[in-house]
């Protein structure tokens, strides 16, 4: 079964902003990559582009939630810094490094607001994940919350870095330093 327009748009918005940020992605290549009409847009987002990359910021960060829950599910808290830095390794070598993650794209969107509230929200349920995770391997709510923070920061910096570096080597730094931390807070697991 083929996507409808709604959505392609969607996927493109994901796309384009992986690759250009939110104001890079224009409404005309929005269109042309989804293949939708403007009709189509404004039946589906009534308010346009910026509903548009609000709702495509969500199902972006809805996804990676699931990638987060897969590899929390299993393992220690040091292996999952190897599983979620190596799952960003393939994706940006896979593209040649011309995409990152689409919720920091969205997250600089600051003339629209709905888009990077939508960024926010993400980011908080990520943390919000992982640290339940790391409750359930003994931390307090206090510790896991702190250190699931900056484990999305340190990987969304490395992502960041590798892509501008075209070299997973700030992946590979991530990894090393994150497994260290997360096998002496969670020394049992």
């Amino acid at each position: 079964m083929t996507a409808g327009p709604r959505d392609r748009l969607i996927e493109s918005a994901i796309e384009l902003v992986r690759e250009q940020g939110v104001h890079a992605a224009g409404l005309a290549a929005l269109l042309e990559r989804s293949n939708a009409s403007r009709n189509s847009l404004y039946q589906h987002f009534p308010s346009g582009k910026s509903q548009l990359v609000e709702v495509a910021t969500k199902t972006a960060g809805e996804r990676l939630a699931v990638v987060m829950d897969k590899v929390t599910a299993k393992g220690t808290p040091a292996q999952w810094a190897s599983a979620l830095t190596d799952w960003w390794q393939r994706a940006l070598t896979r593209s040649s490094f011309s995409t990152g993650c689409p919720i920091v794209g969205a997250a600089l969107a600051e003339s629209e607001p709905g888009v990077q509230a939508a960024a926010g929200a993400a980011f908080t349920d990520w943390t919000d994940r992982i640290a339940n995770a790391l409750c359930d391997n003994g931390l307090s709510v206090e510790q896991a919350r702190s250190l699931a923070g900056f484990v999305i920061s340190a990987l969304e910096g490395a992502i960041i870095q590798s892509r501008a570096l075209k070299s997973t080597r700030p992946l590979d730094d991530a990894q090393i330093h994150l497994t260290a931390l997360l096998r002496s807070a969670v020394p049992d697991a």
